[in-house]
């Protein structure tokens, strides 16, 4: 069901859909996505079945939010997080204009990604913030049971944590760039804005400062982790509900950015057995055979932890499904993978994911001088899951912080092996223990793994991010990238290490367009943070 959302002014326009909810019209809190009825936010938690529409209205909102143009571009998670991201990094190449604005670091404080980005996490926030608010009123009415509305707070709450933190690697240097992580966040928001009362309250709330929204991140996926189930069962509904083990593993992801590498251990124990294959204790979740598993059925395989929806009725369409913007024809092939990361030497030639994840199909509708994801295949009706997290990742969170704290270990290597070596299966390729002379070099093998194994899933500017501050890691900032129009086909060889023209310049971590401003829209409207903000943008 949807209900239309209020606006009272741009800036905040996203946020204030309080008085009014969108759900999802379903009997058996489905995530079906297409909206088919209207409500008003006092009818919302008056039945357990609008309840359930209510809750998964949020997950709507994480799917698709209003782009600055009123459409569907898949801002914020339908599939726009995983193109911004990886547009702000130098694996892959903007092939035309369409992404260019992130891809070169010539955004503004008006421009429209990191305008939609803001508007739509912030919405997605605030709906959370709403529905939060009517469980707890459904529960005291006896509308639904204490326990579901526990459950259904801790959906809510992932959500939230997870849009907070989307926020900071965008808009907020990282964790590291002070010792306390007292430098300004993002306004960590935790109360629903329904009426224009709270928006005028809403709008005196300053920018928490980083140290404290991570602590709040962490507060609300405990809370998810304590409340939800560990399953829902089979179908899409594994997938694309929050669960138990969807907040263990996003807390290894949040203490990975915060550098403390024994709680990314802890946490990562919880759900991680002691002994390969790995079956994890908490749903079960276990690596693909092969590393195109989790693509080839990305609603119904055994390593997929939480990902969003997308279908034929409710996607981002041509100008922003995951599978057009990644893919070759039928896809419109926009963003193409880097040949600095395809010619990397520490990618073997013969690694199975150049063949089963990628391609450079000659047929193809766009010039074949390119190689383009292959993780995301319909892009004729949009249906691709977008994966947010996925237990190759909370292996390799775990293998990084292992090898920081411990050398060169069994525990970290097992972890990088089990990843790496269903791709890299030529015995005298693969790692031993032996073969690391120092941690560091351990380090650096876990980071190049996740380099080539999340490539086309929105992963590296996140690690370049947090590495910025890294006295060791560090890129030293946004690394200098390659313009498509310098390259040839010959740019892409396997087993050369790739030193044409790049194109791109770099722009070094103490460069104020490091990170995104925040929007115009907002500073407009909003005196508090205008005030606040980030140094360069306000000249």
């Amino acid at each position: 069901m949807k209900i239309k959302n209020i606006r009272f002014r741009r800036s905040l326009s996203l946020l204030l859909i309080g008085m009014t909810l969108t759900a999802i019209s379903s009997c058996e809190k489905q995530t079906d996505l297409v909206p088919n009825n209207s409500f008003a936010e006092g009818d919302a938690f008056v039945t357990p079945d609008r309840v359930a529409q209510a809750v998964n209205g949020v997950y709507s909102a994480a799917q698709a939010g209003s782009y600055v143009d009123n459409t569907n571009r898949g801002y914020p998670f339908g599939a726009a997080n995983t193109e911004q991201q990886d547009a702000r990094g130098e694996d892959v190449i903007a092939v035309p204009s369409f992404f260019g604005i992130t891809y070169e670091g010539t955004y503004l404080a008006n421009s429209p990604n990191n305008t939609a980005m803001w508007e739509t996490l912030y919405a997605m926030i605030n709906r959370a913030n709403v529905v939060i608010e009517g469980v707890k009123t459904a529960a005291a009415s006896n509308v639904i049971t204490p326990q579901l509305a526990l459950q259904y707070e801790g959906e809510a709450r992932y959500l939230r944590a997870m849009g907070h933190h989307e926020l900071l690697v965008h808009f907020a240097r990282p964790y590291g760039q002070t010792p306390d992580a007292s430098h300004m966040g993002v306004p960590y928001r935790t109360v629903g804005i329904n009426t224009p009362g709270k928006v005028e309250e809403n709008l005196a709330q300053g920018r928490n400062s980083v140290k404290e929204c991570y602590d709040k991140i962490i507060e609300d996926l405990t809370f998810a982790e304590t409340n939800l189930p560990a399953t829902y069962g089979t179908g899409n509904l594994k997938v694309t509900h929050a669960t138990k083990g969807a907040a263990i593993a996003m807390k290894t992801r949040m203490y990975l950015h915060m550098g403390n590498w024994a709680k990314v251990i802890e946490e990562g124990n919880k759900i991680i057995s002691a002994s390969a294959p790995f079956t994890s204790p908490v749903g079960g979740y276990t690596l693909t055979t092969l590393p195109d598993g989790p693509f080839a059925g990305n609603y119904s395989n055994t390593e997929s932890i939480f990902s969003i929806e997308n279908n034929t009725n409710r996607s981002s369409g041509t100008n922003g499904s995951i599978s057009t913007m990644y893919s070759k024809g039928p896809g419109r092939a926009l963003i193409a993978l880097s040949p600095l990361i395809w010619n990397a030497p520490f990618w073997k030639p013969n690694d199975l994911r150049r063949t089963l994840l990628a391609n450079n199909d000659a047929t193809a509708t766009v010039a074949a001088r390119a190689y383009f994801s292959n993780k995301y295949r319909d892009a004729a009706t949009f249906t691709d899951a977008n994966p947010i997290i996925r237990y190759a990742e909370v292996l390799l969170n775990v293998a990084e912080a292992s090898a920081r704290t411990g050398g060169v270990n069994d525990r970290a290597l097992s972890l990088l092996n089990a990843v790496r070596n269903r791709a890299v299966t030529t015995v005298a390729d693969q790692y031993t223990l032996g073969g690391f002379s120092s941690p560091n070099e351990l380090i650096t093998a876990v980071l190049n793994e996740r380099r080539i194994e999340f490539l086309a899933e929105g992963h590296r500017w996140a690690d370049i991010h947090r590495l910025s501050t890294d006295a060791v890691f560090t890129t030293g900032g946004i690394p200098a990238k390659v313009s498509y129009a310098n390259t040839t086909y010959a740019s892409w060889n396997a087993t050369t290490p790739y030193t044409g023209v790049r194109g791109v310049t770099a722009i070094p971590t103490a460069d104020f367009r490091f990170i995104w401003p925040i929007p115009q829209s907002e500073t407009d409207n909003n005196p508090t943070l205008k005030s606040q903000q980030n140094p360069g943008w306000n000249q």
